[in-house]
């Protein structure tokens, strides 16, 4: 008997190890993974050699639009399919940096320093970010089944393209969460090993296996592993930051 299709969005904030789950879940059952392009990749052909950390504001809405996109053209197909994240996470994200700062990372006289140059301009973000908000949420509620929601087990990686604040990822976390209640799709946390998340997540769906799991999580962690090299090795990425200059970084830290 064919299964029916589904639907499934894999949610969690930064370092919870989304990419790993999904990608050997998707090994594991044959399921298509779909995922929207990394902010680094992104950013090398919108804005070449800056990090996450150095976005004004308005960049950093071109840059969540840009994965919305990415998102709403690679789940526009018909059957089943695995998402790493969704819509709503590019709207979490905006959200917490509203609350916490566009730059979550930033030392706190740096961050006071962006709170006031941003005030004029507040206002209208945020509007922006609630209007956002409710376009995503109104699209998941359309699209997903339902959502596995992984929570924060992990150390986060500091790599100056997640923010390395603390606060603004638990913030994140809360943020999904809150917002998996709101739409009232069927939802599940899942925590453990890759293993034990995997395990779970199969027999919640009653999913069937085209590979035992422990082969899929091999395959899993060399593909994430050699997608990472790829952009720590990204010749473009390496230039650019050797061309900018300490007056052009300053600029970047104190623009909103």
């Amino acid at each position: 008997m064919q299964q029916k299709p589904l639907r499934l969005a894999i949610s969690g904030t930064y370092s919870t190890g989304k990419s790993t789950t999904t990608e050997a879940l998707s090994v594991a059952t044959g399921i298509p993974r779909t995922h929207a392009k990394t902010s680094r990749e992104i950013l090398m052909d919108i804005v070449p050699g800056k990090q996450v950390q150095e976005l004004s504001a308005m960049e950093l809405v071109k840059l969540g639009l840009r994965r919305f996109e990415e998102r709403v053209q690679n789940e526009s197909v018909d059957g089943s399919f695995i998402s790493d994240g969704s819509v709503v996470h590019e709207w979490v994200y905006g959200e917490a940096r509203m609350r916490v700062g566009i730059n979550p990372g930033a030392s706190l006289p740096l961050r006071l320093v962006k709170t006031v140059v941003g005030a004029p301009v507040r206002r209208f973000y945020q509007q922006y970010m609630d209007v956002y908000g409710q376009l995503t949420k109104d699209r998941a509620k359309r699209l997903y089944d339902a959502y596995v929601h992984l929570p924060v087990e992990f150390d986060m990686e500091s790599d100056g393209h997640r923010p390395v604040s603390e606060k603004f990822r638990r913030l994140s976390d809360d943020l999904l969460l809150a917002s998996l209640e709101e739409m009232g799709l069927p939802y599940h946390v899942v925590g453990g090993s890759v293993a034990e998340r995997l395990e779970k997540i199969v027999a919640l769906f009653d999913l069937r296996l085209v590979m035992p799991l422990d082969e899929a999580i091999g395959i899993a962690r060399s593909r994430v592993k050699a997608a990472i090299d790829v952009l720590h090795d990204d010749d473009r990425f390496h230039e650019a930051r050797r061309r900018k200059s300490l007056r052009t970084r300053v600029a970047y830290a104190l623009r909103y």
